[in-house]
């Protein structure tokens, strides 16, 4: 049986994506640049570029080529576009980035928030920085991406209170925040689950597909990578390991955040834990470091333990503020050796706001979908010529 022959339309439409695609990757080309970049006819090329001109998603730039030969005319994608709008709330404060098609942080904006921390009081600079960073910027918010320093909840995207968050008390809703600033979905996650897909994200394609990411920094968290997918759990609480019973310094098994009470490791009147402090026994001579690392590095690899047992990952990436301090992780990694079962630990890539990178990457590819999608969607004739 023959195959059918792809419609006319279904052409277009692939053509038109290509198009947009070279655009997006090149802020300006000619039509001539665009077909040899996308091995497209010229004259193909040029119906889309009509196409895509008519219905408000391309603009002629005004600029020309210049030499012999035929003079080009440079487009561009069209200014209004809109805008992905990416947010972290995190113990540091609340931060909101407008972040273009092609990428680019066009405004960012930061709010501080006290400890601890109060939903009103999140929720009013979440507002505040959300609406400031759109404020005059080029076309309407399309979507939003949301990272927090806590559990989120899978079906609503709320932000859960658990006993002892080092972080928020009380729930918030992010949604019903930014719902009324964006044109189309607030997507939440957690911060670590953010920071894993940005480690996946900075690998090579299919170089990291299985992993867990552990996160040690003012709060501990984890997430499970399995065939390229976090993996969330029922209701969006899998990664919280704080109380996964471990190793004590004692010998006894404790929860894993209790290690730093009795290490005196923990803020007062809070159980974030105190990095400062934690650094500043890590890096200290003698005994009282050497001590320190070793109660650290057995209660991490017996979280580590169960980790692998049940997850099997292919490595455990450690992030976090004191995670990758280099004496804490060789001690973990030469503790991970020993287990039963064993998986190898390295620092994450992805060092500067690894949970807003992550949210940064999954806006912008879902705001060229969105751009994408309204092409496709909205096909304009080829004018009569």
């Amino acid at each position: 049986m023959t195959p059918a022959k792809p419609s006319l339309e279904l052409l277009r439409s692939l053509t038109d994506e290509h198009v947009l695609r070279a655009l997006i990757d090149e802020r300006r080309l000619t039509r001539a640049e665009i077909a040899a970049r996308t091995g497209i006819s010229k004259p193909t090329v040029g119906e889309s570029v009509r196409r895509l001109t008519g219905a408000g998603l391309l603009r002629d730039t005004g600029e020309r080529t210049t030499g012999r030969g035929r003079i080009g005319t440079y487009y561009s994608l069209a200014d209004d576009l809109g805008l992905a709008l990416v947010v972290g709330i995190a113990p540091d404060g609340v931060v909101a980035e407008a972040v273009d098609v092609h990428g680019e942080v066009v405004a960012r904006e930061v709010e501080e928030v006290g400890r601890p921390a109060h939903p009103d009081q999140v929720a009013g600079a979440l507002r505040a920085v959300a609406e400031r960073s759109l404020a005059g910027g080029p076309g309407p918010a399309r979507l939003a991406v949301v990272s927090a320093a806590d559990p989120v909840d899978r079906g609503t995207g709320r932000l859960v209170h658990l006993p002892d968050a080092p972080f928020l008390v009380g729930e918030l809703s992010p949604v019903e925040v930014l719902a009324p600033l964006v044109a189309g979905p607030v997507v939440v996650d957690n911060d670590v689950n953010w920071a894993a897909r940005a480690e996946r994200a900075a690998a090579a394609p299919g170089g990291l597909d299985t992993f867990a990411y552990l996160y040690l920094g003012e709060g501990l968290g984890c997430a499970v990578v399995a065939d390229g997918e976090v993996r969330r759990g029922h209701g969006g609480l899998a990664g919280e390991i704080a109380h996964v019973l471990t190793r004590g310094p004692r010998g006894r098994a404790v929860a894993f955040t209790e290690v730093f009470a009795e290490l005196q490791l923990r803020r007062p009147g809070s159980t974030a834990i105190d990095v400062p402090a934690l650094l500043h026994a890590v890096d200290a001579d003698g005994r009282r470091a050497d001590g320190v690392i070793a109660a650290l590095a057995d209660a991490i690899c017996g979280v580590l333990g169960a980790l692998v047992a049940l997850t099997d990952p292919q490595l455990v990436v450690v992030g976090g503020t004191w995670g990758t301090h280099p004496a804490v992780l060789q001690a973990v990694s030469d503790g991970s050796g020993r287990l039963p079962r064993r998986a190898p630990v390295r620092a994450a890539s992805v060092a500067t706001e690894p949970s807003l990178a992550g949210a940064r990457h999954q806006a912008l590819d879902d705001l060229r979908a969105v751009i994408l999608t309204q092409a496709s969607a909205h096909p304009v004739a080829d004018p009569v010529r």
